[in-house]
């Protein structure tokens, strides 16, 4: 290993996924082994926080095992581990931070705690060598809608945000109540295509106090009416009209939202992150819309948007170039806020 050369081995439990990987200097990505519980959750139509626990107990020596063999290294060249720590699910996160503090401690290399939504926003930097802050971000889960102003690596100010149901989480309500089934994204967006995106036109939330904001309860809200209107009247209801028109309910909020914070800010440069980001319906829209403002506009792999270690690796490296390191006593904190330095993080 050369002098210029960080390895970071980063480990992701936030959810459902139980994740490992091998970066080296912050954008080079040597493994990104996930081990997804999509079909265990499947049968329950969501996530079951113990159930997720218990899995990532079971699998998180083996994904990291198989993560260390395919980027051909072992513990001993290891500079460094990175940890999502929160938000998300505590007893998911505590699988991985109690793993990486044991490792940190037999090991005797530092260890860094991450915010899973920072990690989100750094999985631009893996493909995109071109990117650099600043910019603005828009990250899209199953639980959180942020739009970003990227500062510098490591600095955020969050500008807008849900102010209910993040974007993620109503594509999962309306999956499941128009019959589509878990997980909630991928079933729409496939049920979307070949349905009418103006079938039925449901409402677009403004929040005329904060006009980066966003809210989907209200949308949600409106299908489950529309939904129940039809039975009432015995009319028939059409999956793939409905999952368009929810889809393209959503994009609209989130790249108005987007194009609002460009203009007023006057980015030129744009970024999306995070699970709906893998959304071809919204990465095209948003593709379209920073085109035609002459803004540079970068998303991740699919693979880097749904949860990932890579992404907490790269999160992690900057973090480490900047001296940031975490005790023993690092813990979970499932409802921590990005921007969050408040906790037992030492400058060296």
């Amino acid at each position: 290993m050369s002098e210029h050369e960080i390895k970071i081995l980063a480990i992701e439990t936030s959810c459902d996924e139980t994740a490992a990987a091998v970066v080296v200097n912050g954008r080079d990505v040597r493994s990104n082994v996930i081990s997804s519980q999509i079909a265990l959750h499947t049968l329950y139509g969501g996530v079951v926080p113990e159930i997720a626990s218990r899995k990532h107990i079971e699998k998180i020596n083996q994904v990291i095992t198989q993560a260390l063999d395919e980027a051909e290294t072992t513990l001993d060249g290891i500079d460094a581990i990175g940890v999502t720590y929160g938000p998300g699910l505590v007893g998911a996160l505590l699988v991985g931070v109690a793993e990486a503090k044991a490792i940190a401690y037999a090991k005797k290399i530092p260890l860094i705690g991450v915010h899973h939504i920072e990690g989100h926003i750094c999985a631009n930097y893996i493909e995109n060598p071109k990117l650099q802050p600043p910019f603005l971000c828009l990250v899209v889960s199953g639980g959180h809608t942020h739009l970003v102003r990227v500062a510098d690596y490591g600095s955020y100010e969050i500008i807008g945000r849900t102010r209910d149901d993040a974007a993620g989480e109503a594509f999962d309500k309306v999956a499941r109540a128009i019959g589509l089934g878990y997980p909630g994204g991928p079933k729409i967006e496939q049920a979307a295509r070949g349905g009418n995106l103006h079938a039925v036109e449901f409402p677009r939330a403004k929040m005329g106090d904060s006009p980066y904001d966003f809210s989907f309860s209200g949308l949600k809200s409106a299908v489950l009416n529309y939904l129940n209107g039809c039975r009432m009247k015995g009319q028939e209801i059409v999956q793939a009209d409905i999952a368009a028109s929810f889809q393209k309910a959503v994009t609209d909020v989130l790249i108005g939202n987007a194009v609002r914070a460009l203009k007023d800010y006057k980015a030129d440069t744009f970024a999306i992150a995070g699970g709906v980001a893998s959304n071809a319906a919204f990465r095209e829209g948003m593709r379209k819309a920073c085109m035609d403002m002459g803004v540079a506009f970068y998303h991740p792999s699919p693979v880097f948007c749904t949860d990932n270690a890579a992404m907490i690796g790269v999160a992690a490296y900057h973090d480490y170039r900047s001296g940031r390191r975490d005790g023993l006593d690092l813990n979970a904190v499932p409802n921590l806020k990005l921007g969050d330095r408040q906790r037992n993080r030492l400058l060296v």
